[in-house]
């Protein structure tokens, strides 16, 4: 059978798969696979919690290295529905693009895959086996996803030797990037408490606001490093500051801060939290030792690179083979689940323009879709792992 890429596409836009809610999507992936001859297990993870997950992880074939590709269909929420030109779950296609929320991040990516592993499957001789790896939480918390899929392969001796995924990975130009890698992530949460009181008796009360600004000054003071070779600078961006307090004569109680540091290899999640940690201590000798402090880290991913040359070279090979392009092997942007592959195997970042993730009117250009699936096709047909 030939399988209409845009048209599956369209399917997969058309369910309303908010995170952590497949809404179906695997449903109709799996009507798809199976007569291929794909073994499909459905793995619904976290029954009864809020974060419940269904993910799929399907396989063709038993001999030879086994490539997977990674993803997920769900997708962030549509935002004030009122701003879309469109309908959000619509699939409206206009003067050569497609409208809809996840067409890029990244059910785009899905349908191209599928459609180039129906070509290649029915059409070639595959050297490999091939498989899915598919979530409905990669936007969300990621408890129940990817994480606990790779428990359950490990727990059956299932081995990936190599694993692409398809997040939309260029910025502007089909084509222009590829991700070898990801910055680590490291979220935290720090309070500090003191005592409420009216601001004409400050004797009276403990601000906590100034501590904390001393605190985030200090950790903004200087660079947290220059970049390598492989990664830019780390960066801390504060993301919050809050103290709930709705009027101007009164001293709070506490103020509360968030941030975000994404990391490249010159650290780890630990070691940073370990400098918050010392930075804090620091800190508070300038300050009452009245005041409460508590420090709430969070490290959702570790920085990491993968150089496995066979998959990086058959990656950028079909690129320059469909689209001219030399493309580039980059670590920047935000994290994917590739921070759980990449403890089981090389893995491999290529898919759309990523400038439209995550927008009002979100869209794929069609041209963009075909290529795609022509890209990974090409990678589908090159003999890059060995036997």
């Amino acid at each position: 059978m030939t399988l209409d890429v845009l048209h599956l596409t369209q399917e997969l836009i058309r369910c309303p798969s908010v995170t952590p809610n497949d809404a179906g999507c695997l449903d109709i992936i799996e009507g798809y696979l199976k007569p291929l001859g794909f073994v499909c297990h459905r793995l619904p993870f976290g029954k009864g919690d809020p974060k419940a997950t269904d993910n799929l992880y399907a396989r063709w074939g038993k001999s030879g290295p086994n490539f997977c590709f990674a993803g997920h269909t769900d997708v962030v929420p549509v935002g004030d529905a009122d701003r879309w030109s469109v309908d959000p779950f619509g699939a409206e296609i206009k003067e050569g693009r497609l409208y809809g929320r996840g067409t890029v991040d990244m059910k785009g990516a899905i349908a191209a895959f599928i459609s180039a592993v129906t070509d290649v499957i029915q059409n070639h001789q595959p050297t490999y086996s091939f498989s899915l790896l598919l979530t409905s939480d990669e936007e969300g918390p990621a408890t129940f996803g990817t994480k606990k899929v790779i428990e359950w392969l490990k727990a059956r001796g299932e081995i990936i030797d190599a694993c692409l995924v398809g997040e939309p990975t260029n910025p502007q130009v089909f084509g222009e990037m590829v991700k070898i890698g990801r910055r680590g992530s490291l979220n935290t949460k720090v309070t500090v408490v003191g005592k409420q009181g009216h601001v004409a008796y400050p004797h009276f009360a403990l601000n906590p606001i100034p501590a904390l600004l001393g605190y985030l000054g200090k950790l903004l003071e200087k660079p947290l490093d220059q970049g390598n070779d492989h990664f830019m600078a780390s960066n801390l961006e504060v993301t919050s500051v809050d103290v709930g307090n709705p009027v101007t004569n009164v001293i709070p109680n506490q103020a509360t801060a968030r941030f975000n540091i994404r990391f490249n290899s010159l650290h780890t999640g630990q070691s940073l939290v370990n400098h918050l940690e010392a930075v804090k201590e620091t800190v508070k000798q300038s300050y009452s030792p009245d005041l409460q402090w508590t420090l709430e880290p969070n490290i959702s991913g570790e920085s990491f690179i993968s150089n496995h040359q066979g998959l990086q070279q058959a990656v950028v090979k079909a690129i320059q083979t469909v689209t001219g392009l030399t493309t580039k092997l980059h670590t920047t942007g935000g994290t994917s689940d590739a921070r759980f592959l990449k403890d089981i195997c090389p893995v491999i970042e290529f898919g759309l323009i990523s400038d439209q993730a995550h927008q009002i009117d979100e869209y794929l250009f069609i041209d963009d879709l075909i290529s795609l699936t022509a890209v990974y096709k090409h990678i589908l047909c090159q003999d890059f792992l060995g036997h």
